[in-house]
C-alpha cells in the first residue's frame, strides 16, 4: 500500500464532523483530535514552526532549500472537518483491490455504488478502490486533501529535492464557511496558496461561486382550528408559499455548469412558526444579488398580505468568486498547469459550483486556486476515491512546490 494511502486511511478513522450554529471555532473540538495528530507528524518529518492554535488550525513551514531562497514561497491547504449533515463518525473504508469497474455492495447498509449512477467508476477497472461501508462519509473530502500535503512534504524532505520555502496549514470548518476567517495570514507569510481540496486528478479550479446564506422565519397566528377562518394564519403553509415563490428551475438538481441556485437545505415549524434556511448561488456577483432582491422582493409581499412581521428575511454574505483576483496572477496558473502535466495529468480548467477556503484567502491577501484531490461523490456515503489517484494528486502538489 502506498504511504499516502496509508495515511489517508489512517486520518478518515479520526472523526472531524463539524457542526452548524455554533459560535465557537471549532465547531467541535474532536477536530483538535486530528489537529494534533498532523502536528506530531509534521514534527517527526522536520518540518519547522509547527504549531496548532486554540482553534484548531495546524501551521508548519519549511524553509528553503539553499539556492532557492529567492523562489516564491507557497502555501498549501487543506481543511480538516467532514460535513455537518452526514455522520463522519466511525468511518470503515472498504478498500477493494482489482477492481472490476461494476457495482460495490457498501458494507451491510443496503446502499450500492453503481456506475449507472457514478459512470466515472467503469473507468477504475484495476485499480485499488477505497469507498465507505454505506453508514458514513469516507472524508476524502478532505482528508485526501491532508495526506497529500503531508506525503508530498514528507518526499521533498526525505528526498532532498529543491525547493522554496512551503508554508502549510490546515484548518477547521470549512464545511460550515468558517474554514480561512481566522488563519493567521502572517504566520503563514507566504506569496501565494493553492488549497487542496476536491475534483477529478488534474482538476484546477480558479472560479467559485459568489455565496450567501439565506433564513426565513415565518410567523404565524395560532388559534382553534374550528373557528379560525379569517383569522388562523398557518406559519408551515407560508412557509411553503414562500417556497414556490422561487423560480423551480433554478435549483441545484436542475443547473449545471455557470448556472446559480436556490438551495433549500432545512425546514421546520408548526402553525406558529416556521423556518426556512437556504444557500444562494451565482458565478456572477450581479446575479447573486438580483436573487438576494427576489428574496426581499418575497419578503415585501408576503408581509402585505399577511401582516408586517409575518415574513423575517436574513441574509449573510459567505464568499466571493476568487476568479477576478486570481486572473492578476497568471503564473500562479501556469506553475500549476506545468505541475499537473509532470504528474502525468490533463489540466482540466473548470468553474466549481461551490467553494473553498481559497475563496476567503484569496480576499484577504493570499491568492490562493484550488488543487484536485480525486475524490468522487463528496458529503454522502457514495464517496470513493482510488490509490492511483491518490498517488498523483500528492504528485501534483510535491511538483508544484519544487517545479522550477
Amino acid at each position: 500500500m502506498k504511504r499516502v494511502t496509508e495515511r489517508f486511511l489512517r486520518y478518515v478513522k479520526v472523526d472531524t464532523t463539524c457542526a452548524e450554529e455554533r459560535d465557537s471555532v471549532p465547531s467541535t473540538l474532536c477536530q483538535f483530535d486530528l489537529s494534533r495528530l498532523l502536528a506530531r507528524e509534521l514534527e517527526e518529518m522536520g518540518m519547522q514552526n509547527v504549531y496548532v492554535d486554540e482553534h484548531a488550525y495546524v501551521y508548519a513551514d519549511l524553509a528553503a532549500s539553499a539556492g532557492h531562497e529567492n523562489a516564491p514561497s507557497i502555501a498549501l491547504n487543506a481543511h480538516l472537518d467532514t460535513i455537518p449533515d452526514f455522520p463522519g463518525a466511525g468511518v470503515a473504508p472498504q478498500v477493494i483491490r482489482d477492481y472490476d469497474g461494476g457495482e460495490v455492495a457498501l458494507g451491510d447498509s443496503g446502499r450500492i455504488l453503481s456506475p449507472k449512477d457514478f459512470p466515472n467508476l467503469s473507468t477504475f477497472a484495476g485499480r485499488t478502490l477505497i469507498t465507505t461501508d454505506g453508514n458514513t462519509v469516507l472524508g476524502a473530502d478532505d482528508k485526501a486533501g491532508v495526506a497529500e500535503i503531508m506525503q508530498a512534504c514528507e518526499e521533498i524532505i526525505t528526498e532532498g529535492i529543491p525547493h522554496g520555502r512551503i508554508a502549510v496549514c490546515f484548518s477547521p470548518d470549512e464545511e460550515i464557511g468558517h474554514g480561512a476567517s481566522l488563519m493567521d495570514l502572517e504566520r503563514v507569510n507566504a506569496d501565494y496558496g493553492f488549497t487542496v481540496d476536491g475534483g477529478a486528478p488534474g482538476e484546477l479550479n480558479f472560479e467559485t461561486f459568489n455565496a450567501a446564506a439565506a433564513r426565513i422565519e415565518v410567523n404565524g397566528f395560532n388559534i382553534h382550528p374550528g373557528t379560525a377562518k379569517g383569522k388562523m394564519i398557518n406559519a408551515g403553509t407560508v412557509a411553503m408559499e414562500i417556497n414556490s415563490m422561487l423560480p423551480s428551475g433554478e435549483v441545484p438538481e436542475k443547473t449545471e455548469k455557470y448556472e446559480g441556485f436556490f438551495h433549500l437545505t432545512d425546514m421546520s415549524g408548526t402553525v406558529e412558526k416556521a423556518t426556512l434556511s437556504y444557500i444562494v448561488r451565482d458565478h456572477d456577483a450581479v446575479f447573486l444579488e438580483q436573487r438576494k432582491n427576489t428574496l426581499r422582493l418575497i419578503e415585501k409581499l408576503i408581509n402585505e398580505k399577511y401582516g408586517a412581521g409575518t415574513m423575517v428575511l436574513t441574509i449573510t454574505d459567505q464568499y466571493r468568486n476568487m476568479a477576478d483576483l486570481v486572473k492578476t496572477r497568471p503564473e500562479i496558473m501556469e506553475r500549476a498547469k506545468s505541475a499537473i502535466v509532470r504528474a502525468g495529468a490533463v489540466p482540466d480548467i473548470k468553474p466549481i459550483r461551490g467553494g473553498t477556503d481559497g475563496s476567503q484567502l484569496s480576499y484577504r491577501g493570499l491568492i490562493c486556486p484550488n488543487l484536485s484531490t480525486g475524490g468522487y461523490a463528496a458529503h454522502g456515503p457514495y464517496e470513493h476515491i482510488t490509490e492511483e489517484d491518490l498517488e498523483i494528486c500528492k504528485n501534483i502538489v510535491k511538483y508544484i512546490v519544487t517545479d522550477e
